[in-house]
């Protein structure tokens, strides 16, 4: 028998790092010290982390050295949290998908990698994986002036919009995909599911949440909505969207 009660446990599921292709605000002098030393110091404790990128993996590379290295010792779960834009337009920008992967197969950076590789963006006449270095050309491309490939990844990044249809062929046709991908989408207004008013995208909307399989989001409401508490029932959530969605909440902080 076990009657110990319920333990909870504080997780990061959504936290970028310094490097982040967009939005980095973590300085240039030794953002990395000053990074894991304000989580090594949180209260309480953080022991899992999803280190968050646009369309990469790099920053969550380096922050596995660092923890290789003895950083972050109450940290046991570390794992890439990758941040794609769909070319579904919201409120304010495009609708947010999340790749969380599972660290567990040692393989799982390159197996991830080829995922992403099969998401593909045409333009000028060609076609740009989701890869760094196509990403590079795709900043190059865009905007003719840019030299400098740190520059023309971020422009790049900006401009790669992932078709919705080609991300669920692409999850379908991997059984590693399926057994080592959970897919959230961000549950806001500006860049998140709600965004998606139209009432011609009614039909689009449902299908992004349904492909779901955790809803970014710390709106009661929405919270109330996706275990059949408000609205619709359990029984019509697994009619419409293939079951409840657990909602989630990361700090999505892009500095220290």
């Amino acid at each position: 028998m076990i009657n110990r009660g319920s333990e909870w446990h504080r997780w990061e599921p959504h936290i970028h790092a310094p490097g982040t292709i967009l939005n980095n605000q973590f300085g240039v002098s030794d953002p990395w010290s000053s990074y894991l030393s304000t989580l090594e110091a949180l209260t309480p404790r953080v022991e899992a982390v999803a280190v968050t990128d646009y369309y990469v993996t790099n920053t969550y590379e380096e922050f596995l050295q660092h923890k290789d290295a003895g950083r972050l010792p109450d940290v046991s779960l570390i794992f890439p949290n990758i941040e794609l834009r769909l070319d579904v337009a919201a409120k304010t920008g495009f609708v947010n998908v999340h790749l969380l992967v599972s660290p567990e197969d040692p393989e799982h950076l390159s197996e991830v990698k080829r995922i992403l590789k099969r998401l593909q963006f045409h333009a000028f006449g060609d076609r740009f994986d989701c890869t760094r270095e196509e990403l590079i050309k795709l900043g190059k491309h865009s905007d003719t002036t840019i030299t400098d490939d740190g520059a023309a990844l971020r422009h790049g990044a900006t401009q790669f919009k992932v078709n919705f249809d080609q991300l669920r062929k692409v999850i379908a046709e991997s059984e590693w995909a399926k057994k080592n991908i959970l897919i959230a989408v961000a549950g806001g207004s500006s860049d998140g599911s709600s965004g998606v008013r139209q009432a011609a995208d009614a039909t689009v909307r449902q299908e992004i949440e349904k492909f779901a399989h955790i809803i970014f989001s710390s709106n009661p409401a929405q919270r109330e909505f996706w275990i059949g508490q408000r609205n619709v029932s359990v029984e019509e959530l697994r009619s419409r969207y293939d079951g409840c969605k657990p909602c989630l909440h990361g700090s999505d902080s892009h500095d220290r």
